[in-house]
């Protein structure tokens, strides 16, 4: 088949999958945070941490909760990855006190990027109780952010946006768990490992030895994916035959990494008791995913370069996977960035400047999208000379600062971090390349801290501690600073009645609506970082 074809075809197929479970997936997330029955286990989980599942927290509250838990997490991760030496099945594994830091941090943030190699940094038992707790961990804590705001837009003359808690358990025990549990068993059956096995040393056909690693992979590699959290088991991630053995496993992790994520506009659509809003989001979501995705492909299989690409899985399937983990927050990666062609480099370095919502991260996706349509209101209000609304909701003065505040939060990491790296010789040194690839290299790492994505440029030695503090500093307010925000926009939306419609008010389901949406995406996002992607991707492809 004509590689063109081929490759089409395969961009298609993911469009399929990801259309045909866009309902139920949504419908089923919905069920989850608004019934009113817990579970027997939910309960149990509540009596042990002493929470009233039955008292609402105002936003303030919410999001006290939100920044104790991952504060804490963070803590006891890097208490465990530091006293890993003592504990069984660690190999003989260590960290620095610098990595060590940065790895919790990025864990905690659903980041996940790893400054160490998996196999070599991390024993058994810091990967199982560690490393893939946290992946549940970060990942519901997203998924209980993004509803508690759109419960705030659903709700009136309400002071309420949940209970945290609540809905921290719900994800995790309801849909995170048995989602992971299944693919952990689809993975196993498609050749990934998920054992226990010390580390063997082997004679290869040539004469030479090399060491085979086991491990508790499929576990981990399914939340990896299912909660877009992306730290890779090894240090090749989803390009090591362990983690990822063929094409079957290979679009099944796409399709992982992308489901909840693309399900969530449904998800709104329903709690907000109009699903044409849902789809108006969606169709945003799918024309800058699958527009992305299209365009990276095109780019490499025109390069034809085989170069940091898996040959069991050709140049498409990774390039659709390198669109995929740049488009959500995964960050995993099944062949090197740092190959790509320059105008694919650009391509996934502008699907985490777009703010990780095409479709973006496990909640966090549809949170910032959400931000995304209270500035484009706020715009299309002011140039039709219309009061901005968005449900019956007035978009005014508080609304729109925190909606900027949000969005202008992770840019000033980025670039900041990006510019005061690029003058600090010691992080100068650490990068392989110079001139626009290597102004790439690190405006790659930087943006990719900041957003929660987690993958890398390989080229960029950045296990050492300026970079290691510097990218978990970028992390954590990368993180937290726009949940903060959101949840102070939802908490203050919660308290406004709901205006009735009129024929002045502005339809926000419309496929207009979706197509300025999107528009605003890109002019944002092209305004904030055109000089940066100007000097670095742009140049190199014109060079």
């Amino acid at each position: 088949m004509n590689p063109t074809a081929a490759a089409v075809l395969s961009v298609l197929s993911v469009v399929v999958i990801i259309a045909a479970i866009h309902v139920p997936l949504g419908s089923w997330i919905h069920r989850v945070f608004t019934s009113p029955r817990h579970t027997r286990a939910e309960q149990a989980v509540y009596r042990l941490v002493g929470v009233n599942p039955d008292v609402e927290q105002r936003w303030t509250v919410y999001a006290t909760a939100v920044i104790a838990f991952s504060l804490v997490s963070t803590v006891l991760l890097w208490l465990l990855i530091m006293a890993q030496g003592l504990l069984p099945w660690s190999q003989g594994r260590s960290m620095n006190i610098d990595t060590a830091v940065n790895t919790a941090v990025s864990f905690v943030t659903n980041t996940n990027w790893q400054s160490y190699a998996g196999e070599a940094g991390t024993g058994y038992l810091v990967q199982a109780v560690g490393l893939t707790v946290q992946n549940f961990g970060s990942a519901a804590v997203g998924l209980a952010v993004a509803i508690a705001v759109v419960r705030g837009f659903a709700r009136e003359h309400a002071d309420r946006l949940g209970n945290f808690w609540v809905d921290l358990v719900r994800g995790t025990l309801r849909i995170l768990l048995p989602l992971a549990a299944l693919a952990a068993i689809v993975l196993v059956v498609g050749g990934v490992v998920q054992n226990l096995t010390d580390p063997s040393t082997i004679t290869t056909i040539s004469g030479g030895q090399q060491v085979l690693q086991g491990g508790l992979t499929a576990s981990q590699e399914s939340i990896k994916e299912l909660g877009t959290n992306g730290g890779g088991f090894f240090n090749a991630n989803s390009a090591h035959p362990f983690e990822n053995p063929s094409g079957f496993t290979n679009l099944f992790e796409i399709v992982l990494l992308l489901a909840i994520g693309s399900a969530m506009p449904y998800t709104y659509g329903l709690m907000v008791k109009d699903r044409r809003q849902g789809f108006a989001i969606a169709g945003a979501m799918a024309v800058l995913t699958f527009g992305a995705m299209a365009l990276l492909t095109w780019s490499e299989v025109a390069g034809g370069s085989m170069e940091g690409k898996e040959q069991r899985f050709g140049t498409a399937w990774s390039a659709i996977f390198a669109s995929a983990t740049t488009g959500t927050s995964t960050g995993a990666v099944n062949s090197m960035h740092e190959s790509l062609q320059p105008l694919s480099g650009g391509v996934t370095l502008l699907n985490m400047m777009l703010g990780e919502l095409s479709p973006g991260g496990v909640g966090t996706g549809l949170y910032s999208m959400l931000v995304m349509v209270v500035l484009t209101v706020f715009i299309a209000g002011l140039m039709v000379g219309r009061t901005p609304e968005l449900l019956g909701k007035t978009i005014g003065k508080r609304e729109i600062t925190l909606a900027a505040l949000s969005m202008l939060i992770t840019p000033t990491l980025v670039l900041l971090g990006t510019g005061l790296a690029l003058v600090t010789p010691v992080s100068v040194d650490a990068m392989s390349a110079s001139g626009p690839h290597g102004l790439s290299e690190m405006l790659y790492a930087f943006t990719s801290a900041a957003n929660n994505n987690g993958s890398a440029f390989a080229g960029l030695s950045a296990d050492q501690p300026f970079l290691n503090l510097a990218l978990a500093t970028c992390m954590f307010f990368g993180r937290f600073v726009p949940i903060v925000a959101v949840l102070a926009l939802a908490g203050g939306v919660a308290q406004q009645g709901r205006r009735p419609v009129t024929a002045g008010t502005m339809p926000t389901h419309t496929v207009s609506f979706a197509g300025f949406l999107v528009v605003i995406i890109l002019i944002v996002s092209g305004l904030t970082y055109f000089p940066s992607l100007a000097l670095g991707s742009i140049a190199e492809a014109l060079s």
